[in-house]
């Protein structure tokens, strides 16, 4: 029976069946793995705040009044150039913000249930692999 408290220990079941922590070297290769798990879910949430950041501008311009309203004396074919091309982006950036999304979701839920687990040591390495991935990722996204 799994406790439902957390506890230090070097012996622990972590996601599946075959993870099986029996020694302290398991223990440090499991904190490692999971903390680089954390990592990359900080990263891919500030990459998909920087797509969002740069996909608004680019389509803002296509999606105004001020394109949809254009004078007669203007080019249609720019008109309708512009517009054409939107919605393929428009298709493509979504498509590239589900997938990431996904992703995040499933490290997300992964990361949960290691935490799940109660192991002392892998909720600290949740927790510092979340601080690190902060840290070093938040920054990028004033960076241009």
């Amino acid at each position: 029976m799994m406790p439902m408290y957390f506890f230090f220990s070097d012996k622990v079941v972590l996601l599946f069946d075959f993870w099986n922590v029996h020694s302290p070297a398991g223990m440090v290769l499991s904190v490692v793995v999971i903390m680089l798990l954390s990592v990359l879910y900080e990263a891919i949430k500030v990459g998909r705040a920087k797509l969002l950041q740069h996909t608004m501008p680019a389509m803002a311009p296509s999606l105004s009044q001020e394109t949809l309203e254009e004078p007669e004396g203007a080019s249609m074919n720019t008109g309708v150039e512009r517009l054409a091309s939107t919605p393929h982006k428009i298709f493509l950036w979504h498509s590239t913000q589900t997938v990431l999304h996904v992703i995040q979701v499933v490290l997300g839920y992964l990361v949960m249930l290691a935490v799940m687990s109660y192991n002392t040591w892998i909720f600290f390495g949740v927790i510092a692999g979340s601080a690190i991935g902060y840290y070093f990722a938040y920054p990028l996204l004033n960076a241009r």
